[in-house]
């Protein structure tokens, strides 16, 4: 026997098909109050989608621990091999608004809760190891110029090569995102990285930085930009679907989590710049340990309640894990945060779907949404028992010295990383990216804006740049 229709507030639904009226032809009537529920809830569906990330696709699973790393850091969900902990991972893309192609070129997040016993810890990265910008104060300029032409409307090549060919930090990035895994042919085939260095601390205080790197088990693949132009005409959500069917069928995609760990000093002292995104740790140097494997084996039930509502931030730490002084993560420590208490409202943390497991206990209150509250003290320092501080869970500093300052880049090298990627490609793969180049790069009519992209990328490497220059029609005494 089905459900009785109902109004929000548990009143019988009378007629769902028929609207009142003053008789058969007259008009609509005020008192239709279910009417006017209707239509009020509709016209308030929508929440505003994310600024950036705003199309993606979402999972659940769990993780398990397969090496103990006590060694390094206290953090709960990295301690006791064989450790099982549930996760949600969401897949996006960077530029494109919701309704967006989700195959055509783009950075991927790739964006990974972990609900542990000692709150959330979210690893919120991309699918690349490194990003355009490393100064939070860009971040916004650099996705206008991924968004639309305020004058036009439309997406704009001029804008994206404008920004970065006057932001020479972007190179190591712009070669990874033109290159063949700047593509990839499916969210099942594609490694994710946290991006920023972290720091990690174990039970004695010992401190040590780390990098995340999450390797697909079903391979790295990609699809050319035809392809991508064909299943975009075809499916405008292929991704999401693919996703979707393979979990559905049983085919549970599968990623192992690997770290790079690096002494406390021995970072700050290694030839790169480690709180740099623009730039990466050699795997040579500090090879990747595997610690453990996430499967994701569980559809969202709702999309809207378990992937848009789904609120992620990289200051969702755990004790034992830290921030690093990366400038861009320092930013987003404060972005993301804001922009969910804008998106979803101040109690976004009390929706399902990012409620931690373990209890929480506050004295916050009140607020749009808020849900649960009882009559307990809601002020501090009391004497009505409530929650106290837990002094384990203090940041360890580290330390800072010089004058305040507008700070340039520590390490202004910033064209050496993208020479080494370029070098490390097959012969196969520079010509796929040189011809990506051309069809991108080449479609704007500013020549200035050709020559100093390609400046860039000679200067990561000669071959690199003369390749570009002639694909593009550019002689060398305009790039050198």
């Amino acid at each position: 026997m089905n459900d009785k229709l109902t109004t929000n507030e548990g009143q019988p639904w009378a007629d769902n098909n028929h609207s009142q009226t003053a008789g058969t032809r007259g008009p609509i009537l005020m008192q239709d109050y279910q009417l006017l529920e209707k239509l009020a809830h509709f016209n308030r569906e929508r929440i505003p989608e994310r600024v950036v990330h705003a199309k993606g696709a979402g999972a659940k699973g769990t993780f398990t621990l397969t090496k103990d790393m006590s060694a390094y850091t206290k953090a709960d969900v990295f301690n006791g091999a064989g450790k099982t902990t549930p996760i949600l991972l969401r897949f996006s893309q960077v530029a494109g608004e919701s309704g967006y192609p989700d195959t055509l070129r783009d950075v991927r997040g790739f964006a990974l809760r972990f609900y542990t016993q000692e709150g959330n810890y979210d690893v919120v990265g991309n699918n690349t190891p490194i990003f355009f910008v490393n100064d939070p104060l860009k971040f916004p300029d650099f996705i206008h110029s991924q968004k639309r032409d305020p004058a036009t409307h439309l997406r704009s090549q001029e804008m994206q090569w404008d920004f970065w060919s006057h932001s020479p930090e972007s190179v190591h990035q712009v070669t990874y995102l033109m290159g063949d895994r700047g593509n990839p042919a499916s969210y099942r085939n594609m490694n994710g990285y946290g991006s920023h260095t972290f720091k990690w601390v174990n039970a004695k205080g010992e401190q040590f930085w780390v990098k995340y790197h999450f390797l697909s088990e079903q391979g790295v693949k990609n699809m050319t930009d035809e392809t991508a132009a064909k299943v975009a005409s075809e499916d405008t959500d292929f991704l999401l679907h693919d996703l979707y069917d393979a979990i559905d069928r049983g085919d549970y995609p599968k990623w192992k989590v690997c770290v790079q760990i690096l002494p406390y000093q021995e970072g700050l002292d290694y030839k790169d710049d480690i709180f740099d995104v623009t730039k990466v740790v050699s795997k040579k140097d500090y090879p990747r340990i595997e610690i453990g494997e996430f499967v994701l084996d569980t559809n969202p039930t709702n999309y809207f309640d378990d992937v848009e509502e789904a609120a992620f931030s990289p200051a969702n730490f755990v004790p034992g894990i830290e921030p690093s002084p990366d400038k861009l993560l320092q930013g987003r420590l404060f972005g993301y945060k804001d922009a969910e208490r804008y998106r979803l409202g101040a109690n976004y943390e009390q929706l399902p779907i990012n409620r931690p497991v373990n209890e929480v206990h506050n004295y916050e209150r009140d607020g749009f949404m808020s849900q649960g509250q009882d009559g307990s003290v809601n002020y501090e320092p009391n004497s009505k028992g409530g929650p106290v501080e837990d002094n384990d869970a203090r940041m360890h500093g580290d330390a800072v010295q010089g004058e305040t300052e507008y700070s340039r880049p520590y390490d202004k090298d910033y064209y050496s990383a993208a020479g080494r990627l370029y070098r490390l490609m097959s012969p196969e793969e520079k010509d796929r990216l040189i011809q990506t180049i051309k069809n991108t790069l080449g479609s704007v009519d500013d020549q200035e804006i050709q020559v100093l992209e390609t400046r860039q990328f000679y200067q990561a490497d000669p071959d690199y740049g003369q390749r570009v220059a002639e694909a593009l029609g550019l002689s060398m005494d305009q790039i050198k």
